[in-house]
Order: C-alpha cells, then structure tokens, then sequence
C-alpha cells in the first residue's frame, strides 16, 4: 500500500480594505450627496457650548439649525428652522417677551392664550385653524414660529438680520422693514415644521392660505380669492413686495 499525502485545502485570500480608509471612502460619498454627518454622540449639546460657525441655533437653543430645506424629517418641533428665517434666542430677546409675539416652542394656532396667536387677523386665525385641524387627519401637526409682532420685536429681528447678511438692503430680503411688515398688522404666520409647509404648499389655497415670497417658503397670509382662483404669483422676497415700497 502506497502512503499518499492527503491533499492540502487552499484558502483563496479575500482583500480586505482597511477601516480607516472604508471610512473615508463612506465620509466622502456622504459630503457629496449633501448630507451632514451624523455623530454618535447625544445631538444635545452642553449649555456651555458655542453654536459652529456654519449654523445658527433654535429658540430654544437646544440642537444647532440645519441649513437645509427640508434637513431630513426633522422639523421645529426638534428645534430646526429652516434656512434664512430668523428667531431669536433667549439671549437675543433683549426685553421681548409673550407680550410683543414671542412664541414658545410648539406653538399651535389654537392657543389662544398667547397674544401672537390672538392678536392674528380672525380670518387669517379661522383660516389657519380650519387648514390646521384638517393636516391633522393627515398626521400634520402645524406649529407656528411667528405670528403678530409688535413694532419693537420687528425691530429687533431687523436689527439681528443686519447684523447676520451685513446690509439694511440684504435683511430686508429676509425680515421686512419695521413698519411695513404683515406680522405687525396680525396678517402674517410662520409655519415652523417642514411637514405643514409641505401640505399647506399643497392645500393651503383650498383655505384661501398663500406662500407670499418664494425665499420664505414658511410665510403665510390670507388671500380669500385663492379659494376659486388660486394663489397669486409669489414675489421673489419681501423687498419686491409692493406694500414694502
């Protein structure tokens, strides 16, 4: 009998590529599909911490501003606001408060006990609130981030826009000019969570409620004619309004 070797089992290698340089690779398909990076640690940050530079924060001063539109499913309930509109923190608030149309967090048009909410236009508030009760049996929760304003919140906002896009003629692209703005008449919301913009965007007109700017996608105010004929054509931004002239 003849002793044969038994046969060797070869092992293919399979290449592997190192963590380091998977992680980049997934880094840099991420940065270039547009989305932020996420980190594993709480998206709460300290009291203490300062904002980054390529963001701003909440009201509520919670989680930094995605810039954005719309940054994922988050919307102002999470503290997100989108990009270009302006609220102010806590500390920018100066002397502001309730009395002058500051809203907490989770404003909803049925809260009347807030002088933003029951200052409003009543048209533009049953309006408001026949669309709001109507998105919820859609699952659409409509917050709103502004509505009446005093003449001294409006000045601080301008004051703030200026100080942010570094001209009066910028800001006014953004923040209307005290004075002349909607908010300050009661004529004019912010809707703050990206899903009730989405569905007003869709069924705002059947309520007469209408985009007015196209820079300001959260912007509302009444134009009952919508209801038959349809929303008017947007202006570019506040500074093509011809009431701001």
């Amino acid at each position: 009998m003849t002793y044969r070797e038994p046969a060797r089992r070869t092992t293919r290698r399979i290449p592997t590529i190192p963590v380091v340089g998977l992680l980049v690779v997934v880094a840099a398909i991420t940065v270039s599909l547009g989305y932020p990076m996420l980190s594993t640690a709480s998206s709460s940050p300290p009291a203490s911490a300062s904002p980054p530079a390529s963001s701003s924060w909440s009201s509520a001063t919670r989680i930094p501003v995605l810039r954005g539109w719309p940054p994922g499913a988050l919307g102002e309930a999470e503290g997100v606001v989108p990009s270009g509109a302006m609220v102010l923190r806590p500390g920018q608030r100066g002397a502001l408060g309730g009395a002058d149309g500051v809203l907490p967090d989770g404003t909803t048009v049925f809260d009347d006990e807030i002088p933003g909410i029951a200052n409003l236009d009543p048209d533009l508030l049953g309006a408001l609130r026949r669309a709001a009760t109507d998105a919820a049996g859609d699952e659409v929760e409509m917050f709103v981030t502004s509505g009446w304003r005093s003449r001294k919140y409006q000045e601080q906002l301008f004051r703030q826009a200026v100080s942010k896009y570094g001209s009066t003629e910028k800001a006014a692209q953004w923040v209307a000019t005290p004075g002349t703005s909607a908010h300050e008449s009661g004529n004019a919301v912010d809707i703050g969570s990206f899903d009730a913009t989405a569905w007003l965007s869709k069924h705002g007109a059947e309520y007469g409620l209408c985009q007015i700017y196209r820079n300001e996608p959260w912007h509302y105010e009444l134009r009952p004619g919508a209801i038959n004929h349809g929303c008017p054509p947007m202006d570019a931004d506040p500074t093509r309004d011809p009431r701001m002239q």
